[in-house]
């Protein structure tokens, strides 16, 4: 519990040796790995852009490669630095390499916040080898980084780091003496309860051992001389709830609402569920959510259950109505409904297959007999001459051509014998070949 420096900065790795996780990154001749190498005999000097989940060690490896080369390290923040700054770092950096034969290292933390300006004043210097740049993002670079700068740049992707790697960095921080010193144990189930909840993140899972510590510490909780003993109720006392990795602007948005759909399609209630409470607990737009539940129940369900829309479009209206958090029952609700009932695509495929032929100039004029006959000089053009009115047959069906000449016999529409589209395709069999299509 030493001074105020909170203990996930007093725990960051002074060497790659320390760092945990990232592996795949820091193998022997990677180019992490030869950057950090001050008695390298060629020396690296290319820039970097590492991408990965918030707590993975973005800041952590570039600070570790900066001590280890002996180079000098500059950070910024694209959050509070601007142009000038940017600027008045490229110069130092040229003048620190003329006068003195120094290298930089330009830490560049949440690149994705720099506008195209911005990110334009770091080519010069990374073009040019004033600075090595290390950018870090938590959003796919290949949308938030302009492609002159990703093509001068290694892009390197973290991973999030593993239960095991969760579990050093805790025991490490109880012992080291730049963290707690020893100046409490952990029980094995506060141990797994941070691991839990951190959620591979590695400041999470120290910022929460600093908090149950403190919990644990407090003069109520000891008698002289005593050790504390950090608990799982001292750790759900200091920590409310697992942090999600989840970015409404970023990957993690349209990776889960992904996995959440395809969960809904095939018929996996359990996950469809799960995705849905991530999205909910993450503080996602339930309207969102309710939008996509209304598309799944046209796109995957259609006619093998009508009712699908329905339902989906009632969650919609009862969100909007109720708000949340009550709002997450009927999502719910909907979320159950299309994971478990019957699936079919047939009208999804049948409006995209009839779009592509109009696309591709497939399409003719309206048969003469279905044109408009109600305005003057209409029937003098022959229009609607020959046209047939289902509802005086019988059966409400009579044999005419609908379809323009060029598109005659097209089938769009290929019901399957799925839930209720198995009665809807006896029946479309039959009306086919009242039409003359069968």
């Amino acid at each position: 519990m030493s001074g105020q420096t909170p203990l996930a900065v007093r725990m960051r790795p002074i060497s790659l040796d320390e760092v945990a996780g990232q592996q795949h990154l820091l193998r022997p001749g990677s180019p992490i790995v030869t950057l950090a190498d001050a008695s390298a005999k060629t020396a690296s000097s290319v820039s970097m852009i590492l991408w990965g989940p918030p707590g993975t060690g973005k800041t952590t490896l570039a600070q570790a490669i900066a001590r280890s080369s002996g180079r000098r390290f500059v950070e910024l923040s694209a959050i509070t630095a601007g142009v000038k700054d940017v600027r008045e770092v490229m110069q130092e950096a040229l003048n620190q390499r003329d006068l003195y034969g120094q290298s930089t290292i330009l830490f560049l933390d949440e690149i994705h916040r720099f506008t195209k300006a911005q990110q334009d004043a770091l080519l010069p210097g990374v073009e040019n080898g004033w600075v090595i740049l290390i950018a870090a993002t938590t959003e796919n670079p290949s949308f938030s980084v302009i492609s002159p700068l990703l093509s001068r740049s290694l892009l390197l992707t973290l991973q999030p780091l593993t239960d095991d790697d969760i579990g050093l960095l805790i025991d490490r921080a109880v012992a080291d003496p730049r963290g707690l010193n020893g100046a409490v144990d952990l029980d094995e189930s506060a141990r797994a309860a941070l691991i839990r909840l951190a959620s591979g993140d590695a400041r999470r899972a120290l910022t929460g051992l600093e908090a149950a510590a403190a919990v644990a510490t407090a003069p109520d909780r000891l008698t002289e001389d005593e050790t504390a003993t950090v608990t799982d109720d001292d750790v759900a006392q200091a920590v409310d709830r697992a942090l999600l990795r989840y970015d409404r602007q970023g990957d993690e948005h349209y990776d889960v609402i992904s996995a959440f759909i395809k969960s809904i399609r095939g018929s996996d209630v359990d996950a469809a569920v799960h995705y849905l409470a991530r999205m909910i607990e993450a503080g996602e737009d339930p309207r969102f959510i309710a939008r996509r539940l209304v598309i799944s129940a046209s796109e995957d369900i259609g006619l093998a259950d009508p009712q699908a829309l329905v339902i989906a479009t009632a969650a919609a209206d009862a969100v909007a109505f109720i708000g949340m958090p009550e709002g997450r029952i009927p999502l719910a609700e909907a979320t159950v409904y299309l994971a478990t009932t019957a699936k079919s695509n047939a009208a999804y495929l049948a409006i995209d297959a009839a779009i592509a032929d109009i696309r591709a100039g497939g399409f003719g004029r309206v048969p003469v007999h279905l044109r408009d006959a109600h305005y003057p000089g209409a029937k003098r053009l022959g229009h609607g001459k020959g046209y047939r009115y289902p509802h005086d047959n019988d059966a409400g069906i009579v044999p005419q051509q609908y379809l323009p000449d060029e598109l005659r016999g097209r089938r769009y529409y290929q019901p399957k014998a799925l839930g209720a589209e198995r009665e809807v395709q006896a029946r479309l069999e039959r009306i086919r070949r009242i039409l003359g299509e069968g």
